[in-house]
């Protein structure tokens, strides 16, 4: 054996090793490389052995090993570990030594210091420690150093410091996602007896936050095993006050609620195994929930707050997740539950509503929790809103919903703090306004909200008679001389408007008799008459409620109300005020008599022109928005313009950095340019200001070239050619050498845009207008070379599709020469591209090849045959592959335009039955694991896997017969084909959107559809699900006017046990019937489907003067099912078998119309 060097280090070398490795920490480079260097050439030292004694050992130990870490990570070494040389360093005899001896040297601990080096081993543990994890880094830990870190780790976990304590779980957590149970298997055990030690509360803190970090990370194969083990555990903590603190308690309960979560997603996979799980342990947690909630709220304890808030979020858990098993016991917290809400009522209203504010507000404990009140009370509120909206258990309150209303109510009022705040920052007033901040307000709102939707008239019912009595009860606190008498007033109104769409629709449908706009007016027409200086709160949500309820307030109090917000707004008063002026005009104004109230517009144009001047931010936003809604309602005449054209192109230029602003700037000026007799004088403003900017772009500051081709853009959509020529004439050449020089990405994007809409306007018209047709020509084909390099980053090739659309949809004749290099470069950009949306929009691109080939589409097919592609057999193999994936996803499809191009394209190749299609294998469907829930650890160790599939086999999955194969498919009739095609486009639609079938079959014709679905019945069982989805696509339509909400009902698949054949389905189809719907009824179905889809799907411009878009699916799917009943009566009674009842109903109503 090697003669071992022994080295007895004595306190001047401690200090210098807890110097270097201080050092390594320094925020200088030099001092910390030096540092690095130093510990690294120590390490090296063969048989190193040290003989200390310290005080605190395994502090010291666990010191420098974490600040080795901390070197090496920094320094990452290449070849011998660091780590491991320091690990070289002690483990000859440090640590047997430190074990064993005793202080003789003051060690100083800063906690600080200790914190952030946990936290950077914790990031050190993510990169090293697992081979092939994603965020793995070379070089990778050895299991011996693994052993000693979880050795060392465990030791520290009892640490008196509770955020040391804390960081360390975090880094036992990460180590615990890759190590346990199998390369860990003590870790539970270690924990559960550190955990059950009440003679070591340091060891119970962090026994208990290293399993709260854990649980979080716990999969579906854990939880099950670890919950029986340790809820005994942690009920024996829970219960035990005198023995354990509130700190303790609440972090017991916070596992408890980690893996109540955990079985809750489980309970849909294994419900009965979840059940019988719980079952057992449920009824006591539940005595020990009401136990500690049937204490009423302290104040000032935030302690008590905390573990009362954990234990709302774990019965929170266990309703959601387990209802039918905590109905029979939910009773034994009822009683305590109402405790909690009264007595926090009263804490809230002494600490926040009539206190100056909150002393916890923004407080946090050790471990980062917020213990707030108001955080507690939204909790409170969580809790009782997933009560109200369970069906069960909301009747065991429903005869308490009028308290439950009346003291909602009163959580709503403004606290000192945020009056304080509002009132010194009108844009935080705005911003929590607009933005919804979520709080104790809106978490109460959300709870009326709820109530009103479950509990029907009775909610409405409890929400008015709520609002009354505290009316009352303010008028009296008024008179008592009280200083807060407002808040409640103004608190009823927030309630009340949040409400309004709910309470005005029972008032349309009879659901309540009570006139919610007789008690407005009572509330308004009192208050109006208080001082606005006072109290401005309480005007600012007086004019917003007004706004709401504007449909159901008399016409004299709306007049009254509109004039004072348009006197309000010019007058020096407090800014919440104006705020709520400017919300009421936004929403008055286009309802408003504009005979009555245009005298009154040039003020009120003078006066928000004079609030622009001093706004910023979000009264600035919200200015923008008003002046805009005044201009759209109207009301600007060609005198104004010139006035506020100039005033709003210098604020959009000093904002265009600003998003926000800078657009709600361009809203107006194009509100302005479809305000009547506008337009011209606004271009010939616009152009003038924007020509120098984008023939000097190197000298204008960043945003400003970008900002100014979005406003080239608005000025160009929509115009008549004179105004595209007039920009042509200013912009258009230098868009083009912005295209072409520019590196900066949101010019390319913008430029790109603006360039399409150039063609879009001008047409053939534009290659003529600068004299020179083939240089112009020559210019745009140069743009779009430099847009599909494929080495230029995807973010500048963004818009590149709707730009290449537009040359081949208006310069059809010039773009023909050139479709082989297109296609070809169309190809190589798509290879490249990194962005889903551009793969995308260049598939738009094929697809509308496609069509301007037909009806020679086999043409274009052996044009791409012909073209190579990296990684494919030719340019065909790769389009339709990556075709194929793209098509089913709905988020890297643009719009209801560009599906209905691309799912008819595919028809027309599938239709032409080429026989290279069949050399074309594509992605199939995902094939499901049983595994039961996805993990991370088990999709890292088990990625999803898909099927491969021939192209034209390709078609719904679920289908009772196995597809034929592709050679046997493409040998059948042209009629086979199409079939097979149109069960493929069934497909894709189902996943996409409901208006693609109605293009499928526009594509087809009526009569190609019987044809297809004729042949298809003889072919097995994939016809029924043709069937299926054209029923689908009646209850689509149908519910867009009938107003079913039910979701869960919307394409759903076909289960055995929902088939149930009705034989005598249309018996009545000839029948007639005296309540029957008329045709007009169907036209309102088309009306309310197509306004949906407009809603829903607003595609660009660029793309509304395609036939596609010229579709009434209502009328043509009432025409398919009337002709094929007539064609073929026993084929079609024998699907209409296979038709859920739902499905069946729908073609019911379209034979009754």
């Amino acid at each position: 054996m090697a003669n071992t060097v022994v080295v007895v280090v004595n306190d001047q070398d401690q200090q210098w090793l807890l110097n270097c490795l201080s050092a390594t920490l320094d925020p200088n480079q030099e001092v910390r490389s030096f540092a690095e260097t130093s510990l690294n050439q120590a390490s090296l030292q063969p048989g190193l052995s040290l003989s200390l004694s310290l005080e605190s050992p395994f502090k010291f130990l666990k010191y420098c090993l974490i600040e080795s870490v901390i070197s090496y990570n920094q320094a990452r070494y290449s070849g011998v570990s660091q780590l491991s040389a320091v690990f070289q360093l002690f483990w000859s005899g440090f640590i047997q030594d430190c074990c064993q001896q005793r202080a003789s040297i003051r060690f100083a601990s800063n906690i600080l210091f200790y914190l952030q080096s946990a936290v950077l081993l914790k990031h050190f543990i993510k990169k090293h420690w697992q081979e092939g994890d994603q965020s793995f880094e070379h070089p990778v830990v050895s299991s011996e150093e693994k052993e000693i870190i979880r050795r060392l780790l465990l030791s520290s976990l009892d640490d008196s410091h509770r955020k040391i304590c804390t960081a360390i779980s975090m880094a036992v957590a990460s180590i615990a996602v890759y190590d346990w149970p199998e390369e860990w298997p003590d870790l539970l055990p270690f924990l559960l007896r550190l955990i059950s030690d009440q003679a070591n509360l340091n060891g119970v803190h962090g026994a208990l936050r290293c399993l709260a970090v854990i649980a979080g990370d716990l999969d579906d194969t854990m939880v099950p095993k670890l919950v029986p083990v340790l809820f005994p555990y942690l009920h024996t903590i829970v219960s035990s006050p005198q023995t354990y603190d509130k700190y303790l308690r609440t972090k017991a309960l916070s596992i408890i609620y980690s893996c109540t979560s955990m079985l809750g997603m489980m309970s849909g996979v294994y419900k009965t195994e979840m059940y019988t799980l719980m079952m057992p342990m449920l009824k006591a947690w539940m005595d020990q929930f009401s136990i500690i909630l049937e204490h009423p709220v302290q104040p000032e304890d935030p302690d008590d707050w905390g573990m009362k808030m954990e234990v709302l979020k774990c019965l929170n858990q266990f309703v959601q997740n387990f209802p039918r098993i905590t109905e029979s016991e939910f009773m034994v917290i009822v009683g305590p539950l109402w405790q909690t809400v009264v007595s926090s009522l009263r804490v809230y209203i002494r600490s926040s509503i009539e206190g100056t504010e909150d002393p916890y507000e923004g407080s946090y404990d050790s471990d980062g929790a917020e213990k707030s009140l108001d955080s507690f009370v939204i909790q409170l509120f969580e809790f009782l809103l997933t009560i109200v909206g369970n069906a069960m258990l909301v009747k065991v309150i429903s005869s308490n919903i009028k308290e439950l209303v009346y003291h909602t109510i009163a959580f709503l009022q403004m606290t000192e703090q945020q009056v304080h705040t509002w009132s010194i920052d009108a844009n935080q007033f705005v911003a929590d306004e607009d933005d919804s901040t979520y709080s104790c307000r809106v978490s109460g709102a959300l709870l009326l909200e709820e109530v009103v939707s479950y509990c029907g008239k009775e909610g409405i019912d409890a929400i008015i008679d709520a609002a009354s009595k505290w009316f009352d009860e303010s008028q009296q606190q008024k008179a008592a001389g009280s200083a807060v008498w407002w808040k409640m007033r103004e608190a009823t109104l927030f309630a009340l408007a949040f409400l309004s769409d709910q309470l005005l629709e029972a008032e349309v449908s009879g659901v309540t008799k009570v006139r919610i706009g007789n008690i407005l007016e009572q509330m308004m027409t009192e208050d109006i008459g208080n001082g606005v200086h006072q109290y401005p709160f309480l005007y600012a949500r007086i004019f917003s409620a007004l706004a709401k309820f504007a449909s159901v307030i008399s016409n004299g109090v709306l007049e009254q109300f509109l004039y004072a917000a348009i006197t309000t707004i010019s007058m020096d008063i407090p800014p919440p005020v104006k705020i709520g002026a400017c919300r009421a005009l936004s929403e008055l104004l286009p309802k408003a008599n504009k005979e009555i109230i245009q005298p009154q517009m040039m003020g009120l144009f003078s006066s928000l022109t004079d609030l622009l001047h001093q706004a910023s931010d979000e009264t600035l936003h919200l200015l923008l928005e008003t002046l805009q809604a005044t201009i759209k309602a109207g009301f600007l005449t060609t005198s104004m313009e010139p006035i506020i054209t100039p005033l709003i192109l210098n604020m959009w230029c000093s904002h265009v950095s600003d998003p926000f602003i800078s657009i709600d700037a361009i809203e107006v000026l194009e509100a302005i340019k479809y305000s009547p007799g506008c337009l011209h004088q606004l271009t010939s403003r616009i152009l003038p200001y924007l020509g120098p900017i984008l023939n000097k772009p190197q000298q204008q500051p960043d945003g400003l070239v970008a900002g100014s081709l979005d406003l080239v853009t608005m000025l160009l959509k929509n115009s008549p050619t004179d105004v595209v020529k007039a920009a042509y004439d200013v912009c258009f050449d230098a868009v083009v050498r912005i295209i072409l020089q520019s590196e900066d990405h949101s010019e390319m994007q913008n430029a790109t845009e603006c360039l399409a809409y150039f063609i879009s306007g001008g047409k053939q018209e534009v290659l003529a207008w600068g004299g020179d047709a083939g240089f112009a020509m020559r210019s745009l084909l140069d743009a779009a070379s430099r847009l599909l390099d494929p080495d230029l980053e995807s973010s500048g090739s963004l818009f590149v599709g709707n730009y290449i659309l537009q040359l081949i949809l208006h310069l059809p004749s010039q773009m023909a020469q050139h479709i082989r290099d297109l296609v070809a470069a169309l190809v190589r950009r798509m290879q490249s591209a990194e962005i889903a949306g551009l793969r995308s929009s260049l598939l738009l691109i094929f697809a509308r090849l496609v069509h301007i080939s037909a009806p020679d589409v086999e043409q274009f097919i052996n044009l791409l045959i012909t073209i190579p592609a990296e990684g494919h057999a030719n340019s065909l193999a790769y389009v339709m592959s990556e075709w194929t994936k793209q098509q089913g996803k709905i988020w890297e499809i643009l719009g209801a335009y560009q599906i209905k191009v691309t799912t008819t394209a595919l028809a027309l190749l599938l239709s032409t039955k080429h026989a290279e299609l069949t050399n074309i294998n594509v992605q199939g469907h995902l094939i499901k694991s049983d595994a039961g829930i996805t993990t991370r650890s088990k999709a890292k160790k088990a990625p999803d896997q898909w099927t491969v599939e021939p192209l034209p086999a390709k078609r719904p999955h679920s289908v009772s017969k196995p597809p034929p194969s592709t050679k046997s498919l493409l040998m059948e009739e042209n009629r086979s084909s199409i079939a097979d095609a149109f069960c493929l486009l069934l497909e894709w639609s189902r996943m996409i959107l409901p208006v693609v079938k109605e293009e499928v079959r526009a594509f087809f014709g009526v009569g190609g559809l019987l044809t297809v679905a004729s042949f298809a019945a003889n072919r097995g069982g994939r016809t029924s699900s043709i069937f299926a989805l054209l029923a689908d696509a009646l209850i689509e339509i149908q519910e867009q006017v009938l107003g079913d909400d039910d979701e869960d009902s919307d394409w759903e698949d076909i289960q055995e046990g929902d088939v149930e054949p009705d034989k005598d389905l249309f018996y009545l189809a000839g029948a007639t019937s005296a309540g029957r719907p008329t045709y007009e009824h169907l036209q309102a179905i088309a009306t309310a489907y197509n306004e949906n889809q407009e809603d829903g799907y607003e595609d660009d411009v660029l793309s509304i003067s395609d036939p596609l878009n010229e579709i009434n699916l209502a009328k043509y799917l009432r025409d398919f099912f009337i002709n094929f009943s007539q064609i073929d009566k026993q084929l079609f009674d024998n699907l209409c078998q296979y038709l859920t009842h739902a499905q069946q109903n729908a073609i019911k109503m379209v034979f009754n119309c």
